[in-house]
């Protein structure tokens, strides 16, 4: 930054943050009281009274959530495997990824992956690590996301079992390059969460240069669930 550059960002107030600084805190304000408005098939609805530092009594809303996990499939080619999926939250039909909730009881984050790969587009694959980690809407859902980057891909069946149901029995497999998705992000013409900082991560991993060393391992730690009120699911 040069010396005018420096000035000019002076007079905006506040002060550079060192990259070590560039962290979220788990942090836990004293709840005093804890109300249940209601219980859903994977959410429940809560109502909890918390004390601020400054002694103040707020009154906060939120959905509890078991988490899920994404996968960004990326082919020899460069292209992305994605589905289209009806949202009735939003009257959308929206371009995702493959996804789902961590709602097996006991199942590794990477395992959960593995499988929602193979029950929605019957893919398989044998190199994986961690993209990015989302709280998908912090403000009013407790819903942690973990998002991988699955390459070497093959075709596998789905697990034993598995019956496409609901919204995924209309969904089918589709593949966009990587650089689409990220003009269609920019355009605004996707919204689905896991898509748009799945694909932006793996777009930016990329420019690296490094083929994605970079990248956490699969079985990289995930703290920021840590302390989390556990959803229904499970």
């Amino acid at each position: 930054m040069s010396r005018v550059e420096g000035a000019a960002s002076a007079k905006l107030g506040g002060r550079e943050l060192s990259r070590a600084e560039l962290a979220d805190e788990s942090v836990r304000w004293p709840t005093v009281a804890e109300r249940i408005l209601g219980v859903g098939h994977f959410t429940t609805f809560v109502q909890d009274d918390i004390t601020a530092p400054n002694g103040q009594t707020l009154t906060r809303e939120y959905l509890s959530h078991p988490g899920a996990v994404g996968i960004i499939a990326l082919d020899a080619d460069g292209r992305v495997a994605v589905v289209h999926q009806y949202r009735h939250a939003v009257r959308h039909r929206l371009v995702e990824p493959p996804a789902g909730l961590l709602d097996v009881d006991g199942e590794a984050y990477l395992v959960a992956a593995q499988r929602e790969l193979a029950e929605e587009v019957g893919l398989a694959a044998d190199t994986w690590q961690v993209l990015v980690e989302v709280f998908t809407t912090p403000g009013i859902v407790g819903e942690s996301l973990r998002v991988y980057l699955a390459r070497d891909l093959r075709p596998t069946k789905a697990p034993d079992g598995f019956v496409a149901s609901g919204e995924e029995a209309e969904m089918e497999l589709g593949w966009a390059p990587l650089a689409d998705l990220v003009d269609a992000v920019l355009a605004g013409d996707v919204h689905n969460p896991t898509l748009v900082s799945g694909v932006l991560a793996a777009w930016a991993a990329q420019l690296k240069g490094d083929g994605f060393a970079s990248l956490r391992p699969a079985d990289a730690p995930w703290p920021a669930r840590d302390g989390l009120r556990p959803g229904r699911a499970g």
